[in-house]
């Protein structure tokens, strides 16, 4: 009796092996939009301001176009904030036109879109982000989760701003005092909070949960009353000539890829004492408020990791990148300058944690501490060396 499948139309009637779309096949119309506008706006600052930029600087430019495009494709959170923060920059810069002084006069850039103005726009929205997540952590309730989001995005994008209409007031003070924004303490504590509300963003919604937002905005806005105090105590808003040393293309990249370690350092501090609070609490009342709200310890845990593998990561990059510019200003990649002694500090604490973590499979309540005692030799590397020790890097002291 005849079989009824012949050998071949079993073969076919098989499931072929699935394929995963290529990476360029899975975007979306948004995401080649996205694309089309970073390019667009790349070719735009190229047009108008090349003839301030050198080879490198024009260099670094080309890098940003894809790195910007790769970032709005794995995060769309990112394309709403670049859109912002473009049609905020571009608006206060047509205002502005060539002339400073329309600062003090039109509307918009006087009580919104005016570097400072934008920039207390920033502070005061993540203070009000912190009492909101706050609010969050005691109701439970999404709606109030929600707004504290909100309030957080809208303080990144006022902050960025602020940072990027401050780029256009230097060269409207003077072609030759123009200068990338990150070059004073001024400049880089507004971009810590930039940067470490960024990291916590992401996390936020790659991990589906705020209850860590009232604690990282604890150090976001620790770092607004420190911008405060130095605004109006020290008049730090001032832009000023940079001095030679600074006036470098190396500030450009070496100084975000610090921030960017020091950002995820921070975030894996409050991580970690969330981690304290959550298994003392566990021990203490199983079913009391802290922990039914904060994040399961296994997962605090795997967050804390991950941040302190990106700060590390991109704090070696800039250790690196901060020798090759000591090499082209001064003559050598390493001095034992106070700074770089207490980099190479911070560097040895966090290679030691991963190794501990990713040899010996240390976890939890130890290396959660060890992450917050981190956070303060981070800290004083940031800060401190600056307030206390002088040296070859002492351009931001109080």
């Amino acid at each position: 009796m005849p079989l009824p499948f012949s050998e071949t139309a079993m073969d076919n009637a098989l499931p072929h092996t699935y394929q995963q779309p290529a990476y360029f096949q899975l975007r979306t119309v948004y995401d080649w939009l996205w694309a089309v506008a970073v390019l667009t706006g790349c070719g735009y600052v190229f047009s108008q301001y090349h003839a301030l930029m050198d080879g490198y600087e024009a260099g670094i430019l080309l890098v940003t176009a894809p790195l910007l495009i790769w970032l709005g494709w794995s995060w769309s959170g990112i394309k709403s904030f670049g859109l912002c923060v473009a049609a905020f920059s571009l608006l206060a810069i047509s205002l502005y036109g060539s002339d400073l002084s329309r600062g003090e006069n039109a509307f918009l850039l006087k009580y919104l879109f005016a570097s400072q103005s934008a920039i207390m726009w920033m502070s005061a929205l993540y203070v009000m982000a912190t009492a909101t997540y706050f609010g969050l952590l005691l109701s439970g309730r999404e709606f109030v989760g929600k707004v504290a989001a909100s309030l957080t995005w809208s303080a990144t994008v006022m902050g960025m701003t602020g940072l990027m209409v401050r780029w256009r007031e230097s060269y409207l003070v003077g072609a030759d005092i123009g200068h990338t924004p990150v070059s004073n303490l001024y400049e880089v504590f507004i971009l810590f909070a930039i940067i470490t509300a960024l990291l916590y963003l992401h996390y936020e919604q790659h991990y589906k949960t705020r209850s860590l937002g009232a604690f990282v905005l604890l150090v976001i806005s620790a770092a607004i009353g420190f911008l405060l105090w130095y605004t109006f105590d020290r008049h730090a808003d001032g832009i000023q000539p940079l001095v030679p040393a600074l006036n470098s293309y190396w500030m450009k990249i070496h100084v975000p890829a610090n921030f960017v370690g020091y950002g995820a350092f921070s975030l894996a501090a409050m991580i970690g004492l969330v981690y304290v609070l959550k298994s003392r609490a566990q021990a203490d009342k199983p079913e009391g408020l802290l922990s039914a709200r904060l994040p399961d310890l296994a997962l605090l845990d795997d967050l804390m990791h991950k941040a302190i593998a990106l700060g590390f990561a991109f704090f070696t990059l800039a250790t690196i990148l901060g020798a090759l510019w000591a090499a082209e200003a001064w003559g050598g990649y390493w001095s034992w300058d106070p700074k770089e002694t207490w980099a190479l500090i911070v560097w040895l604490n966090y290679a030691a944690w991963l190794h501990m973590r990713l040899t010996k499979g240390w976890s939890g309540k130890p290396m959660a501490w060890w992450a917050i005692i981190g956070f303060f030799v981070t800290l004083f590397a940031f800060l401190g060396v600056n307030m206390f020790l002088s040296g070859l890097h002492s351009y931001g002291e109080l």
